[in-house]
């Protein structure tokens, strides 16, 4: 989930930690395992900084796996034991402990996913019921939080509020397998099904559909349980050995390469030697598609630069390639 939704599910969580009755004597510090809580797994968006590379290939990685689950909370029980006065170390925890867990748990459910149950196994999880950003699940959040203000009980607030986001989520299930069954009615029976991705757009009703078979891959949207594929590109092999000798190893390349599950790829000539892009087709939207790795070969075959992220416009794109903001 975005950060906004987090802190609000922070929020929500410190109304709730009232019913526990050793809460009254700390509150403060309570409140302050849960807001922390609810936001230090994302603390590897600073990789950011670095390059898209190395935030694509960790972001929502390490500090969203099983150790990292427990120690967190630990570690925020012994800051704040030091931050503030005659705590019960137990309950900071308990609490602590609850936000982080209910952040991985809830980012599984997004389309980028987490490897929430590293190190038995690296597979990213994602379920894909929920768009990284969720008005209904923000405003339903902002309205709990709003009652809570004017004088509400925050234990019956927030114990309603999950109950409703449960029959939310299970909701949002349904319509996915719904879409993804009307999906694969549109394909050939000729073809073999390798790969399905249906995920959530902002819109309720709207969901991103690629498919991919043995032959072909169908991208398209939905909305509500019909589906229309407005792109079919035959599948292609690889790019000759002579592109991808030296490309293999760029890190950049390495990094669309784990996270993209369904993809095309080109080779342009160029004045210089050529270029390679490689296209994720999960994410179109307006006749663009917005995560792409672009590396820059010369005559030999090697790379003199490469780039690769989410870029919304290929005016922007360019921009960027000629301005050297690449990695």
């Amino acid at each position: 989930m975005d950060t906004a939704t987090h802190v609000v599910m922070g929020v929500g969580l410190a109304g709730l930690a009232t019913i526990d009755p050793a809460v009254t004597s700390m509150y403060p510090a309570i409140v302050t395992a849960v807001m922390v809580g609810s936001q230090i797994p994302d603390i590897d968006t600073v990789l950011k900084l670095k390059n898209n590379a190395v935030y694509i290939n960790n972001h929502r990685g390490i500090t969203h796996s099983i150790p990292f689950t427990l120690i967190w909370p630990i570690v925020l029980t012994l800051l704040i034991g030091m931050i503030f006065k005659d705590v019960q170390y137990f309950h900071v925890w308990l609490w602590a402990q609850i936000a982080v867990f209910l952040h991985v748990f809830v980012d599984i459910f997004n389309s980028y996913g987490t490897q929430a149950l590293r190190p038995l196994t690296n597979k990213w999880i994602q379920i894909g019921i929920i768009n990284t950003f969720d008005p209904i699940i923000f405003i339903l959040h902002i309205c709990a939080i709003c009652l809570w203000y004017i004088g509400g009980n925050p234990v019956y607030i927030f114990s309603s509020l999950i109950v409703i986001l449960v029959i939310y989520y299970i909701t949002r299930r349904m319509l996915q397998q719904s879409i993804k069954r009307a999906a694969l009615k549109l394909i050939p029976k000729d073809e073999k099904i390798i790969k399905t991705f249906v995920a959530p757009t902002i819109r309720f009703y709207e969901w991103r559909v690629a498919i991919q078979t043995d032959t072909h891959d169908y991208i398209g949207r939905s909305y509500k349980r019909s589906v229309n594929f407005s792109d079919r590109f035959k599948r292609i092999p690889f790019p000759e050995t002579k592109y991808m000798q030296h490309a293999m190893h760029d890190k950049n390349f390495r990094a669309f390469i784990n996270f993209s599950s369904i993809y095309r790829w080109t080779v342009t000539q160029t004045d210089n030697g050529y270029e390679l892009r490689f296209i994720d087709l999960r994410y179109l939207k307006n006749g663009h598609y917005s995560f792409v790795a672009i590396l820059g070969l010369d005559d030999k075959y090697y790379v003199t630069h490469s780039y690769t992220g989410w870029v919304f416009t290929e005016e922007k794109l360019q921009r960027k390639l000629l301005r050297g903001k690449v990695n």
